[in-house]
C-alpha cells in the first residue's frame, strides 16, 4: 500500500477537455484522454502495479541525507510546480497542459513537464510507463532517436519527446532516462496523445516549451479578470474557480463531477463510483454562482447544454432528462467492473460507467429548471416550450418513490427533497411565466406546487424530532435539506427550520463536519460506511450564516478551510483521520465553497450595519459570541 500516496497529495492540471493528476512525490498517475470520460492512460492511483505512471522527480542523494518536497501553484493560474529540495540543490518540475478553449473536440493534447535547477545541482530520473485502456490493452514501444519515443496502444497513441539534455531510451514496453542540471538550467519533456496513427507532433524546443508556459500562465491570469469577487476569501474563492473550469468540458460547457473515478469514500469499500460525467443537478446548482462569480459565459454555456439535452429528449421512452449524461450529451454509461484493478489501496470493485444514470431522480427537475431561469434570462422561445413540456411530464410524475439525490441503491423512498425540489421547479417556472409573459398550464402548474408545499409540511416534517427528515417513512436527519431556506422554501429564520438545523447540529454534525446521513439508520444498499461530505459541511456553513448563527458559521468554514490539501483541493469526504476520501478534486466541494464565502461575506457586511457590529464580527473571527448589552449573559439583564 505504500505505492499509494494520499489521495490529498495530489495537484490537478488539465486543458479544459482531459485532466491529469500530479502527486507531491512528481508522479503522474491518473491521466484519461483524449476526454474526461475516455479510457485512461496513467491509472496507477488504481493500481499501482498495473495502472501505469509517468514520473520526473529528482533523485535521493542516497547518502543518508534527507531531500524534501513542496508542491505548490503559480498564484492564479493552473501550473504545478513540485520542488525538491536536497542538501545540493534544489530543483523543481512544473506541470502544466496549455487549454484548448474551443467549441471542438481535439484528439491531440500536449502535457507539458519543465524540470529546471534553481540553485546547486541536481539529477533527475524519468520513467514513463503508459498502460491503455486502464491498464487493460498491450502497447508497441518505438524509439526512433533518443528524443522521441511513441507508445502505439490500441486507439490512442502516446508521443514522448525531449528538448536538449534528456536522452531516452527503452526499457522493455518502457522509457526512462537520466539527466543532471546546475542552477539555471532547464530540459523539459512533453506527452502528445494522438488517434493512433496520427502524425508524430513536431519535437519541441525548449523556448517553445517556455513560450507554451507563458501561454498558460496567461490564460488563466486573462480568465481571472472576469472574477468580480471582492470578498474575505479571495485566494480560496479563485482556486476553486480555476478548479471548476478545469472540470468543465469546453466545446460544450457541461462541467464533470470529478476528474476521477473508483477513489473510495472508505479505504477498502465498495463505494468507488465513476465520476468524470455531468450531473444535471451538480452542474445546474453551479449555474448561480458562477454568475454571481462574474463568470457568466460559463453559465450560459452550460445552461445551452442543458436546454438541448432537454430538447433531445424522447418523449416516447420516459423520463425527460437522465440524471447524468457524458459531457457530450450522450446518455450512455454503461457500468462494467474493472476486475483486473485491485483498487486505491485495495479498494474493490472499480467500477467505469455509472449505473445510477438510469435511477429515478425527480430532484433533477427543480435544479434545472432555477438553472434555465436565474439571472432573468429564460432563452429562447423553443427552449421556454421544451421545458412548459417537461414541466407538464412532471405534474403527472412528481408524486412517486425515487431513489433520492444521494443515489442509493436500497430501493425507491418518498424523499422529501426530490419533494422540495419538485415545489422549486414549478415556483421557480410560475415566476418566469408571469414576469415574462409566456404561456403555461398556470393553473396545473400552481396546484403542484402548492401539493408539493403541503406535502412536505405534513408528511415530511416529524413531530417527535421536531425537524424535517429524510424520508416520510422514516425518522432519519438528511444534510440535503440544509438547502431548504437557499431555495426560498422557507425563511431561514423559520422556527420549524431552526428546530430542523437544531437537529442536525446534534446527529449530522462533528466538529464543524456534516454527513450527508446515517446508513445504519437509513440503509443505502451498500456495504460500509463514508466520510463527512465537503459538499454538505459548506452547505452547513451557509445555512449557519443565512440563519443568523454568524460566530459558528464563520468558525466552521475556518476550519474546514484547514481540510484543503497543500494546493487547495478537495475531495468528496473527509475520513475519520482528517483524510481526504472519495474522487479529487469534486466540482460540488468547490461550488459549495464558493456559495458558503459569498454567504459569510454578506451576512458579515450586514453585521456591520447592526449595533455592536464590530465587535460581533471581531468575535465571529474566532468563532466566539459576545452577548448583547443588557442580556442575562453580561449580568445587567433580568
Amino acid at each position: 500500500m505504500s505505492n499509494y500516496p494520499p489521495i490529498a497529495e495530489h495537484g490537478m492540471i488539465g486543458d479544459l477537455q482531459t485532466a491529469a493528476l500530479v502527486s507531491s512525490g512528481g508522479v503522474l498517475d491518473w491521466w484519461c484522454t483524449p476526454r474526461f470520460d475516455s479510457p485512461s492512460v496513467f491509472a496507477s492511483l488504481l493500481d499501482a502495479e498495473r495502472g501505469g505512471r509517468c514520473s520526473l522527480a529528482a533523485e535521493n542523494p542516497g547518502d543518508g541525507s534527507e531531500m524534501t518536497t513542496r508542491q505548490l501553484y503559480l498564484s492564479d493560474t493552473a501550473v504545478l510546480v513540485t520542488r525538491f529540495m536536497a542538501p545540493d540543490g534544489v530543483g523543481e518540475v512544473a506541470d502544466f497542459m496549455v487549454p484548448l478553449d474551443t467549441g471542438t473536440p481535439q484528439v491531440r493534447h500536449r502535457l507539458i513537464r519543465v524540470a529546471r535547477v534553481v540553485r546547486g545541482t541536481v539529477s533527475f530520473a524519468l520513467a514513463c510507463r503508459p498502460r491503455f485502456d486502464y491498464g487493460r490493452a498491450s502497447h508497441t514501444l518505438a524509439v526512433p532517436d533518443q528524443h522521441h519515443a511513441l507508445f502505439h496502444g490500441p486507439d490512442t497513441d502516446l508521443h514522448l519527446q525531449s528538448t536538449t539534455g534528456i536522452a531516452l531510451r527503452a526499457e522493455g514496453e518502457d522509457v526512462t532516462a537520466r539527466f543532471r542540471l546546475s542552477a539555471g538550467q532547464a530540459a523539459a519533456v512533453v506527452l502528445t496523445s494522438t488517434a493512433g496513427g496520427d502524425d508524430a507532433p513536431r519535437r519541441p524546443s525548449l523556448d517553445e516549451v517556455v513560450r507554451d508556459l507563458q501561454a498558460c500562465r496567461s490564460f488563466w491570469l486573462s480568465w481571472l479578470r472576469s472574477c468580480t469577487y471582492q470578498g474575505r476569501w479571495q485566494d480560496q474563492v479563485r482556486r476553486s474557480a480555476i478548479t471548476l473550469k478545469l472540470l468543465t468540458y469546453a466545446p460544450t460547457g457541461a462541467p464533470v463531477a470529478a476528474a476521477t473515478m473508483g477513489l473510495p469514500e472508505q479505504v477498502g469499500g465498495e463505494r468507488n463510483w465513476d465520476y468524470r460525467y455531468t450531473w444535471v443537478r451538480d452542474a445546474s446548482l453551479s449555474v448561480k454562482a458562477l454568475i454571481d462569480l462574474g463568470f457568466h459565459e460559463e453559465a450560459y454555456a452550460f445552461r445551452r447544454w442543458l436546454r438541448d439535452r432537454i430538447e433531445a429528449r424522447d418523449t416516447a421512452t420516459g423520463d425527460p432528462l437522465q440524471i447524468m449524461y457524458r459531457v457530450d450529451g450522450d446518455p450512455h454509461l454503461t457500468e462494467e467492473t474493472l476486475g483486473h484493478l485491485e483498487g486505491y489501496r485495495g479498494s474493490y470493485p472499480v467500477r467505469a460507467g455509472n449505473a445510477a444514470a438510469d435511477q429515478l431522480q425527480l430532484d433533477i427537475y427543480g435544479e434545472a429548471s432555477d438553472a434555465l431561469i436565474v439571472g432573468g434570462d429564460i432563452g429562447a422561445i423553443r427552449g421556454w416550450k421544451a421545458l412548459t413540456e417537461v414541466l407538464d411530464w412532471l405534474s403527472d410524475h412528481w408524486d412517486q418513490p425515487d431513489e433520492g439525490i444521494w443515489e442509493t441503491r436500497g430501493g425507491r423512498k418518498d424523499f422529501t427533497y426530490s419533494r422540495l425540489m419538485t415545489w422549486v421547479a414549478f415556483d421557480r417556472a410560475l415566476r418566469a411565466s408571469q414576469a415574462f409573459s409566456r404561456p403555461a398550464e398556470t393553473e396545473r402548474w400552481t396546484r403542484t406546487r402548492d401539493a408539493a408545499f403541503r406535502q412536505i409540511v405534513e408528511r415530511g416534517w416529524h413531530d417527535k424530532r421536531k425537524a424535517f427528515v429524510q424520508h416520510y417513512d422514516s425518522d432519519v436527519l438528511d444534510a440535503s435539506l440544509l438547502l431548504m431556506p437557499k431555495v426560498g422554501f422557507l425563511s431561514p429564520h423559520d422556527p420549524d427550520w431552526l428546530s430542523t438545523l437544531d437537529a442536525m447540529d446534534g446527529e449530522l454534525v462533528s466538529d464543524s463536519l456534516v454527513y450527508r446521513y446515517d446508513p445504519s439508520a437509513s440503509p443505502d444498499g451498500l456495504r460500509g460506511s463514508e466520510g463527512t461530505f465537503n459538499l454538505c459541511s459548506f452547505f452547513y456553513v451557509e445555512a449557519l450564516a443565512r440563519s443568523g448563527r454568524l460566530s459558528q458559521a464563520r468558525y466552521a468554514f475556518d476550519k474546514m478551510l484547514t481540510y484543503a490539501n497543500h494546493v487547495g483541493l478537495f475531495a468528496e469526504e473527509i475520513g475519520p483521520s482528517g483524510e481526504q476520501l472519495g474522487n479529487f478534486p469534486q466540482a460540488f466541494t468547490h461550488l459549495a465553497l464558493v456559495t458558503a464565502a459569498m454567504a459569510l461575506d454578506d451576512e458579515l457586511a450586514a453585521a456591520r450595519t447592526r449595533p455592536e457590529a464590530d465587535e460581533q464580527v471581531q468575535a465571529a473571527k474566532y468563532g466566539f459570541t459576545v452577548p448583547a448589552e443588557g442580556s442575562a449573559a453580561d449580568g445587567t439583564g433580568d
